[in-house]
């Protein structure tokens, strides 16, 4: 058995934390530009991107703002006639063809890659269904986590999803965004805010634009609600993840079934020993469990034999 994963040579870099669903009054947030732009620069995120429904947000726009120390990354939430894709470094519009897999072709032949926003909303939980998603192609990943969906009908988490497409051999990334919309204070339920709840921590040789999208493409990042996570390594057929603030680590293999756990912050898996039960197939991913709802989840390894 052999363990490919994204998250080789993890040196010389840096972790970098980045949102990539945003909005603004440009489309149906109710915060300009600028206020998004210095709202998650006070967070201390490191990159962002804007991703008006059916809007082009790039460069030129980017230009016209302070980015308080942001990398702005161009974006684009194509909304109409279907389920919504996030079009993440683009060079211009894409039409919202009501066949999405034109979308899928034409971002192939131009820049960027695409994300499937929230799978799970709705009150059926789904916004956008599993027979879909298999049916289509040339996609880097889905959201495993959206934000905002905590307050609509629908489930913000979508692992189900991703598990049934990576237990057919799909080789997706999962990702965590706001989907930040900056309701006002009178829309909110207590509590419940729109923006620092999920994002992306993303391991890039350089803090320039295109070294940030490259690692997001090849899955060299992993997502969060709160868990930080502190060593992701390969070493032979063990694969080693440590935590600063996880009480439970879990690992998950083909059709979701766990096959791994530890509650010390870390967690040591060897692949191919053969007590493990279920047996270790196709796949191995982990979830890493903290206080309240803060969740941390790597990218796949994926077992070849």
């Amino acid at each position: 058995m052999k363990i490919t994963h994204p998250y080789e040579n993890l040196n010389g870099g840096s972790w970098l934390r980045g949102n990539l669903h945003t909005h603004t009054t440009n489309s149906d947030g109710t915060h300009d530009m600028q206020n998004v732009i210095n709202t998650y620069a006070n967070l201390g995120y490191d990159f962002l991107s804007i991703s008006d429904h059916d809007i082009f947000t790039g460069l030129t726009e980017y230009e016209k703002i302070d980015n308080k120390g942001l990398v702005l990354i161009p974006g684009n939430e194509i909304s109409k006639d279907g389920p919504h894709l996030l079009h993440v470094d683009g060079d211009r519009l894409i039409e919202p063809h009501v066949n999405r897999q034109l979308v899928f072709d034409e971002v192939k032949a131009t820049q960027g890659f695409v994300v499937v926003a929230h799978p799970n909303l709705t009150p059926n939980f789904n916004f956008c269904s599993i027979e879909v998603l298999e049916q289509w192609t040339d996609y880097a990943g889905l959201e495993i986590f959206n934000t905002i969906v905590r307050r609509l009908a629908g489930s913000p988490y979508a692992t189900n999803k991703w598990d049934m497409l990576l237990s057919q051999g799909r080789r997706l990334w999962g990702f965590a965004n706001d989907d930040a919309h900056f309701w006002r204070e009178e829309n909110r339920q207590p509590g419940i805010s729109d923006t620092g709840v999920g994002w992306n921590v993303v391991y890039a040789d350089s803090s320039t634009p295109e070294d940030i999208v490259t690692s997001l493409q090849n899955g060299r990042f992993y997502c969060s609600t709160g868990v930080v996570i502190k060593t992701i390594k390969v070493e032979g057929l063990e694969i080693i993840i440590e935590c600063e603030n996880a009480s439970r680590i879990v690992g998950i293999t083909r059709n979701g079934q766990r096959v791994a756990l530890s509650d010390n912050g870390s967690i040591k898996v060897d692949v191919s020993k053969d007590e493990n039960w279920p047996p270790m197939s196709g796949y191995l991913r982990f979830e890493c469990w903290g206080e309240g709802e803060k969740n941390a989840w790597t990218q796949p390894f994926f077992l070849d034999e």
